[in-house]
């Protein structure tokens, strides 16, 4: 079967989720993420792939700096509010989305409470590619719960699985 060239990114899904989050002044937003690598052990850096037109991307990049948080699947309705809500409509987009964060260990980013990991990121670079722009981000500090030791134990985590935007996010929940 041919694939369109508009649905090739599909192939890679499901995805986990990840959730990109920004601060600059008082200003808090976030989205979901989905095209992301971790492009180099040393130094320690993670590539994100982000609409430059989004409101969270642009404050990445004022503000330099951006977290990533992974959550789990029992998260998916605030993911999901985060995918479907502007950042310029909210001062706060994280808390409207029922999301609670502190600041970081290291750098002045919203970070998730009870995330299962985190990264904070200094934006090192960017560079638009296409209709995205690539954000180029050095791990300043990384965390995790219990559930990471080495490798995720999915006993005590379970991953929220992207599979696409349909009426909304959908994710794999392999109990329904």
């Amino acid at each position: 079967m041919e694939v369109p060239s508009s649905l090739v990114h599909r192939l890679f899904y499901p995805q986990v989720s990840l959730v990109l989050a920004a601060q600059s002044g008082k200003r808090f937003s976030a989205m979901p993420v989905v095209s992301y690598a971790s492009v180099s052990d040393t130094p320690p850096l993670v590539a994100v792939s982000c609409n430059p037109k989004g409101f969270t991307c642009k404050l990445a990049m004022k503000a330099r700096a951006f977290s990533l948080s992974v959550l789990d699947a029992d998260r998916v309705r605030s993911v999901s509010s985060l995918a479907s809500t502007s950042g310029a409509k909210t001062d706060d987009k994280l808390r409207a989305a029922g999301l609670a964060h502190s600041p970081g260990r290291s750098l002045k980013v919203p970070c998730i409470d009870g995330a299962e990991a985190t990264l904070e990121l200094t934006l090192k670079s960017h560079r638009r590619l296409g209709d995205h722009t690539l954000l180029v981000g050095k791990v300043e500090a990384a965390y995790s719960s219990r559930a990471f030791d080495g490798y995720w134990d999915f006993r005590q985590y379970t991953p929220m699985l992207y599979t696409g935007w349909k009426d909304g996010m959908t994710t794999y929940n392999p109990a329904e």
